[in-house]
């Protein structure tokens, strides 16, 4: 009988989620059913080629399910978001990951009717992993709503307590797509985990780290550093030789639930053009006593053991 974890991952690679779907594939404890990509750090399309080049890097059998290449409505709204999607590579998540360049195909069925289908036909044991912005997620919901029932939990990277990275406020992941978010954080799924900013700019990889990483001398240790190392450089925390992996410490978290501490509390979105559009707010001190605790909030990190787990996992690889 197989008791390992089954997840889906809902991503946009980037860097962290090469890293993350590392992590997912490899753990012996993991049960990685299908990845999906969505337009996020990349351009959907490029999300998928990187999706496929992690996988084909480390010699295992994932189907990739294309999705969403646009958000549901900002784009929509000049004043808003750029109507076209971000193109020239930036310096923390790249282009195209520097990996060899894919052989595997990705699945000619969508990434939303695929989510649908999968969900629908499971045991309602799976826990759905959203790594980017919740574009499919959220279409999926819409489509189907009795797969809010059949999710046994969602586990996502984004948001933050505090400051944001893409504005004052908000968090890239949410800030790409936040009627997204605000959908999925409010449909009412039994257990849902955020893993914020506020957290992941506090478990951050050193250089030295890397080069330890680089030295267990897999292909998955080996590709993982070198990501990191070209998030240091690209000077995401300024002042520091050391970068976050925001997409890691979530799926290092599903891993080992000593990763992280959380607190439940009600969570929403706010959608409102201007300088707080994107931004999570989490109400910690109960302020509207009708509305729903919601989402389990990571307010605590244990940096030591989300490190121990990378150099446990990325061990793993050929």
């Amino acid at each position: 009988m197989n008791s390992a974890k089954k997840l889906i991952l809902d991503v946009d690679p980037g860097r962290d989620d090469a890293i993350a779907i590392m992590l997912a594939t490899l753990h012996p404890e993991l049960d990685l059913v299908g990845i999906t990509t969505v337009n996020g750090n990349r351009p959907v399309w490029e999300c998928t080629e990187n999706a496929l080049r992690v996988i084909d890097l480390i010699g295992v059998k994932i189907p990739i399910f294309e999705g969403s290449g646009l958000p549901l409505l900002v784009h929509l709204y000049p004043h808003r978001r750029p109507p076209i999607p971000r193109i020239e590579p930036n310096k923390i998540e790249g282009g195209l990951l520097e990996i060899p360049r894919a052989v595997s195909k990705k699945q000619s069925q969508g990434a939303v009717s695929w989510l649908i289908e999968t969900i629908m036909e499971s045991d309602g044991d799976i826990v759905l992993v959203p790594l980017g912005p919740m574009t499919n997620i959220a279409l999926a919901i819409r489509i189907e709503p009795r797969i809010i029932e059949k999710i046994q939990e969602i586990v996502f990277m984004g948001g933050s307590t505090g400051s944001g990275n893409v504005t004052s406020d908000a968090e890239f992941n949410i800030w790409m797509d936040p009627e997204a978010a605000k959908i999925v954080l409010n449909s009412g799924i039994k257990k849902i985990t955020m893993v914020g900013l506020n957290v992941t700019h506090k478990a951050l990889i050193s250089s030295d780290e890397c080069d330890a990483l680089y030295n267990i001398g897999t292909k998955a240790s080996m590709a993982s550093a070198n990501f990191i190392k070209k998030r240091i450089a690209g000077g995401e925390i300024q002042g520091q030789n050391a970068a976050p992996v925001h997409d890691a410490l979530a799926v290092a978290n599903i891993i080992d639930d000593a990763v992280i501490e959380t607190c439940l509390c009600n969570v929403d979105v706010e959608t409102l053009p201007g300088i707080t559009d994107g931004r999570t707010v989490c109400d910690f001190n109960n302020t509207d006593s009708k509305k729903r605790n919601n989402v389990h909030v990571a307010i605590k990190v244990n940096r030591n053991i989300f490190y121990k787990t990378l150099i446990d996992v990325l061990s793993l690889s050929i």
